[in-house]
């Protein structure tokens, strides 16, 4: 699904999109994870079921599971579901084209067509991947194209062309400001759509949402990509980041993980041993030991420190990211 969108981004505040979604207009935040994913933490909040609910509640017209290379979540659902959008984050990695991993969102797709679309990523054929979304019609989505998998060199000079290649590209709620306003005048000056989605991992689905018509999701995506839309945005900041991991830790300690605890792998080697040694059954099984170390994470939490280290990663790069767009900015 290829179309060209249009060269002027319209956001809104949540208030004015309150009023557009009385006069028709339907919202769907289009990056969600639930607790398919292997860091997303395995919690009944986290389950398909209760975050399907949760983004009716919040208004979504479109329900949609984006998780790191699985359908599982559909597994997990009985029955039809209004509004409900198969969907998946594809990861794949171009050697020769790309260089660094690249995010793809492919919605409104079969069990035999993620099985094929997986064959292809596994064997790190982008152009491969691309053709075979086009044939088949499958909406799809370049996602935070500012963010790189962990101890990964970006390759930053092949952005520009990867652009070109999707239809919508994505204002994630996980990105700092300025990395989403580089995706922005990237998407006007490529004529792209452009989509606002929270990229939950601990249940902030509808947070932020894009706003599109359509009776049906292709319409609504269709939409997106000719710019017929608008967007809700947030960014990542730092009172945004102690609030995530507050809910973190109220997750890792609570009486509501479903099954048998998994390893957590959010790509960041310290904080993934942390998380694990956390969630495991050996702290939980020393009452005393889980209440100190859960006052002791809150604690730590609500410093702020780790909030701040987390930002001053997600800017590392950003010097050399606006080296690399500079001329987006330059006044005509």
């Amino acid at each position: 699904m290829m179309c060209e969108g249009s060269s002027r981004v319209k956001i809104l505040s949540h208030e004015q999109a309150e009023i557009y979604r009385k006069h028709g207009w339907k919202a769907a935040d289009l990056h969600v994870h639930a607790l398919c994913s292997p860091d997303v933490i395995s919690a009944r909040s986290l389950h398909p079921e209760a975050l399907y609910h949760q983004a009716r509640e919040m208004g979504m017209d479109f329900v949609t599971f984006t998780d790191h290379d699985t359908m599982r979540a559909y597994d997990l659902l009985n029955g039809e579901r209004d509004g409900l959008v198969t969907g998946v984050e594809m990861r794949i990695k171009d050697l020769d084209l790309v260089g660094h991993t690249l995010h793809i969102n492919v919605y409104d797709l079969n069990r035999e067509q993620f099985l094929e679309l997986k064959a292809i990523s596994g064997q790190g054929d982008l152009s491969c991947f691309i053709n075979y979304v086009v044939k088949n019609n499958l909406p799809h989505i370049y996602n935070h194209p500012f963010w790189f998998e962990h101890k990964e060199k970006p390759n930053l000079a092949a952005i520009s062309n990867l652009v070109r290649l999707f239809p919508v590209l994505e204002y994630n709620m996980h990105q700092i400001h300025r990395k989403n306003e580089i995706t922005m005048a990237l998407a006007k000056q490529h004529r792209k759509g452009l989509a606002a989605s929270t990229d939950s991992h601990a249940g902030e689905v509808g947070l932020v949402y894009t706003l599109s018509h359509g009776d049906s999701f292709r319409e609504f995506f269709k939409n997106i990509c000719e710019g017929n839309s608008f967007i809700v945005v947030k960014d990542l900041t730092k009172l945004g980041i102690m609030q995530e991991m507050n809910r973190w830790i109220e997750l890792i300690f609570s009486q509501d993980i479903l099954g048998v605890p998994q390893e957590y792998s959010l790509g960041i080697g310290y904080l993934d041993k942390i998380v694990n040694i956390l969630s495991g059954e050996t702290i939980k099984s020393f009452p005393r030991i889980c209440r100190a170390a859960y006052r002791a994470s809150y604690k730590i939490s609500n410093s702020g420190l780790p909030a701040s280290l987390c930002l001053r990663s997600e800017g590392a790069l950003l010097p050399e990211i606006e080296k690399q767009f500079a001329s987006l900015f330059i006044e005509t």
